[in-house]
């Protein structure tokens, strides 16, 4: 995994959760794509400087969600996509994958930026939105 993770030690959002979010934002745009492997738990929190439960965790989480499978052989990687059961007509109601956009991944890294100065500065996520939502806006005009 070539992606850089960064956990911010003075926001208020768990170290489990940082890496976890970031790890779900990076397959979510097509970063880590199925089949990665990621880096053993030992590995990633000697390189993050957290204890290896706070990576097990957020592989946990991931597992959970269906975005990431552990086992013994492979370690840690990259789920394929859950497909749902074909509908009446035999067609997959799955929705195609899509590439993501270009900087796609660049906004990606500015939002867990936004959320954790946002955190830091004691704000909660509805008003991140709304501070969000009104610069949007004065740009469209």
């Amino acid at each position: 995994m070539d992606a850089r993770i960064v956990i911010d030690l003075e926001t208020a959002t768990p170290p489990y959760e940082q890496i976890q979010r970031q790890i779900s934002s990076l397959i979510a745009v097509g970063h880590l794509v199925p089949g990665t492997r990621l880096p053993t738990v030992r590995s990633l929190a000697a390189d993050l400087g957290v204890a290896a439960g706070t990576v097990a965790r957020a592989y946990k989480e991931l597992e959970g969600t269906g975005l990431v499978a552990t086992n013994r052989r492979q370690g840690t990687v990259v789920a394929e996509p859950r497909h749902e059961e074909p509908d009446a007509s035999g067609q997959d109601r799955s929705p195609p994958q899509e590439q993501p956009p270009p900087g796609a991944l660049e906004v990606m890294a500015a939002v867990d930026h936004l959320i954790n100065e946002g955190t830091r500065a004691g704000l909660e996520g509805k008003m991140l939105i709304t501070l969000l939502q009104g610069r949007l806006s004065q740009r469209s005009k």
